[in-house]
């Protein structure tokens, strides 16, 4: 489907869901992120659960970091009927889960706060990977889709302080403007997992948070499948197909007295990571 085929049709679906609002679910569950964690693939391996209802035509809908002055109604035309849950529940037995994955979420300064006012009671699952691979692959990602322009990792995580100054209060201060450079040039900041984490545990219970090591999801997908979906409360239902999506082929490697110094200033974040997954990171064992 080309692009304009697809905006074409996400724009009657989105128009048939707005007229039909009322009757529409909320998310019993996000994924918030972390970016270029393997937040699509575990989207896709849930979205073939028969009980989960994931959003029409768009994995993630971005409501609660850039699209929050929409309205909740818009956000709300997004998600399938009552009425096919309805049916779903007669035919499983269970409650079926609407969810979306936004991977911005973790990171915007307000969408925590967000979340919680608006989904009381929702759970939060949030994947973390090697926070210098994740951000060497961010760097990757954002140059392939025109949105970075330093073609240097070592250069564009230099100027990342500067880019990103002030940025976050901007954003706090001006609920309804976006930041290009705090979305996609924060590649060491969005790799600090722990301090995302403890800006949502005061508004978000933390038995609502599942953190989801990325390392182990792609390397024992069964055990950590059945891991969410007993946080979630949904019976196993059928085999998934566990793929890796979004990943890129890397050009070159990092060097390695880069790759040194970026987990040097990562050890601090991912000790204080250990709490949340109940062992040591993936990367530091």
């Amino acid at each position: 489907m080309n692009r304009a085929v697809k905006r074409s049709a996400h724009a009657i679906s989105h128009t048939a869901g707005r007229l039909t609002v009322g009757g529409r679910l909320l998310p019993s569950f996000l994924i918030i992120g972390a970016q270029r964690c393997g937040t699509t693939s575990l989207y896709r391996a849930l979205a073939q659960h028969p009980l989960m209802l994931k959003p029409v035509l768009r994995k993630g809908v971005h409501y609660f970091d850039t699209s929050y002055g929409r309205g909740m109604s818009w956000y709300r035309a997004h998600f399938p009927l009552k009425v096919t849950a309805e049916r779903l529940r007669r035919r499983y037995g269970a409650r079926p889960l609407a969810f979306e994955s936004s991977p911005y979420y973790l990171f915007h300064p307000l969408a925590a706060s967000r979340i919680a006012r608006d989904l009381p009671g929702v759970k939060l699952i949030v994947l973390v990977r090697d926070p210098v691979e994740r951000a060497y692959s961010a760097h990757a990602h954002e140059l392939a889709r025109g949105f970075e322009t330093e073609p240097s990792f070592e250069r564009a995580v230099e100027m990342e302080v500067r880019r990103l100054a002030g940025e976050a209060e901007r954003l706090r201060d001006h609920p309804y403007a976006v930041s290009h450079a705090h979305r996609h040039h924060a590649y060491l900041a969005r790799g600090r997992y722990a301090e995302q984490l403890a800006r949502i545990e005061p508004l978000v219970d933390r038995e609502r948070i599942l953190v989801v090591d990325s390392g182990r999801f792609f390397t024992s997908p069964e055990t950590v499948y059945d891991r969410v979906l007993e946080f979630l409360g949904l019976p196993r239902m059928g085999d998934p197909a566990f793929e890796r999506h979004n990943a890129r082929p890397r050009a070159i490697d990092m060097p390695d007295p880069v790759r040194r110094a970026l987990s040097a200033h990562f050890a601090p974040w991912d000790d204080e990571l250990e709490p949340w997954l109940g062992t040591r990171p993936s990367w530091r064992c």
